[in-house]
């Protein structure tokens, strides 16, 4: 309808205004979103539905072939900034009952969903199996957003934030040896052990290249470099990395985690990781409504062609309920046979209902790996219903893990809860000494600066030592 606009311009042009169209409304329908307290990553979709060939027609078909490389890059950020969580310090400390729990939760809504897909609903295997994987992922940042909002802690807590960081490396495994298994499964010969082990070798070197690009990193990364230097350097290694993994075929998730790992632990400086932080949104804006431009809404509710016999609106339905029984009952079960607290086996599972961006940037991944395998509408209907479903996840996401932290008394909205003062103070001190014992208390234990805000702060200081003049022609301006 509106592409008639671009008329005869260069395919440079549509290209250019077309990314301009979508930073633009993606950032205005999260202004929109906020005002009834919906995640940036749902507006994004959104937008990206709207203005998308499907809906109003703003954005051109082609520019989803041409921002192929989108996904790539926006899951290597993501990707390295997971690193950041897995220092070896950290790991040991909180031993092998986190991993139990997270491997439980993660693969029971992989065997619910394969279950239901395969063996119930009769769907494509390599398809059953591609979405079985990806339903082991979640999106941890409404989880970490609602403790930061409620100022929850303790155990549980603790153990939440554990098991958030490692949950997505089991969803990368898991990808990982499901696209290899799905792909082998369409040769003529059919699934053979060396087509599954040469895919987890390529996968198993990915992971040694990345940590060797760690060691590059913290190599020509050093702290007398400036700000602007050690993004410009980071950039460069996270993009060679994946331009060469783009050369080889394989994901360069695992690799990019690595990376991450390496560098974090090698070096400890974890201001690069806020760094990239302040550089990424606008490319992950970008991939999100890459994604929704690419979200066809007639194929929900058309008939679900080589996948099987249910329409896509029925199977996404269904993924959507039976992921989060999966992962509430293995994170119980996990919990139970670790002999976690009653709160943890009970709640855990509310605040890992969450999936958003590795579960959708895994299936632009996936997509594309099928299409060049042939099969385009295996591709089309994976991303369809990671999408839909994502939206509807981070829906109920942030409630259900505000729910879980209040159940499990994680936070209180009394000052008393949330302060607790030894019984010696308590008997010493009147109500008023108490509330200023306990305001004191509060403060003591807040930063004395946002890290990211630090890191920011040092950016525009390191600007105002290289460019002296500059600024003081803005100075002058002002006056």
């Amino acid at each position: 309808m509106l592409n008639n606009i671009y008329g005869d311009l260069p395919h440079v042009a549509v290209t250019i205004i077309s990314l301009s169209v979508m930073l633009l409304g993606g950032f205005l329908m999260s202004r929109l979103t906020k005002l009834v307290r919906l995640p940036n990553v749902t507006a994004y979709i959104i937008a990206g539905i709207l203005i998308g060939p499907f809906c109003l027609n703003i954005i051109p078909a082609d520019i989803i072939t041409h921002t192929e490389f989108l996904p790539d890059i926006a899951l290597a950020f993501i990707a390295f900034s997971t690193g950041e969580f897995f220092k070896i310090k950290t790991l040991k400390k909180n031993g092998l009952k986190v991993v139990v729990i997270t491997v439980f939760e993660s693969l029971a809504a992989s065997l619910f969903v394969f279950v239901l897909s395969f063996l119930i609903l009769r769907l494509d295997f390599a398809f059953s199996l591609v979405l079985s994987a990806l339903a082991a992922a979640t999106a941890p940042a409404s989880t970490l957003m609602t403790i930061r909002q409620t100022g929850a802690k303790g155990e549980f807590v603790d153990t939440l934030l554990q098991v958030v960081a490692l949950d997505d490396i089991v969803g990368l495994v898991a990808y990982s040896v499901a696209i290899s298994v799905a792909i082998a499964s369409f040769s003529a010969a059919g699934i053979r052990i060396d087509g599954i082990m040469m895919p987890l070798a390529a996968n198993i070197g990915v992971i040694l290249l990345g940590a060797l690009f760690g060691l590059i990193m913290k190599t020509v990364i050093s702290k007398s470099n400036s700000s602007d230097n050690r993004l410009i350097i980071a950039l460069s290694v996270i993009f060679a990395f994946c331009g060469i993994c783009s050369v080889a075929e394989i994901s360069p998730l695992l690799g990019c985690m690595s990376m991450g790992m390496v560098y974090i632990n090698v070096s400890g400086d974890d201001k690069l990781f806020k760094q990239l932080n302040y550089f990424s949104p606008p490319i992950l804006l970008l991939f999100f409504v890459r994604s929704g431009v690419s979200f066809d809404l007639k194929a929900l509710v058309s008939p679900s062609g080589s996948i099987g016999e249910a329409s896509l609106i029925v199977v996404g339905i269904l993924y959507f309920l039976i992921r989060i029984a999966g992962k509430y009952g293995g994170a119980f079960f996990g919990a139970f046979i670790t002999g976690k607290s009653r709160e943890i086996r009970n709640y855990l599972g509310l605040a890992l209902i969450p999936q958003a961006g590795v579960a959708i940037g895994l299936a632009a991944l996936g997509a594309r790996t099928l299409a060049q395998a042939g099969y385009d509408e295996l591709g089309n209907a994976l991303q369809t219903i990671i999408l839909s479903s994502s939206v509807l996840y981070e829906l109920i996401g942030p409630a259900c893990a505000k729910l879980s932290l209040y159940l499990s008394h994680s936070y209180s909205n009394k000052i008393e809860t949330a302060v607790p003062m030894d019984e010696k103070e308590i008997a010493e001190k009147n109500e008023v000494e108490l509330l200023i014992a306990r305001i004191d208390k509060i403060r003591k234990e807040l930063p004395e600066e946002n890290p990211s805000e630090r890191a920011f702060n040092e950016a525009a200081e390191s600007y105002d030592v290289y460019y002296p003049n500059q600024q003081r022609k803005f100075g002058r301006k002002r006056r």
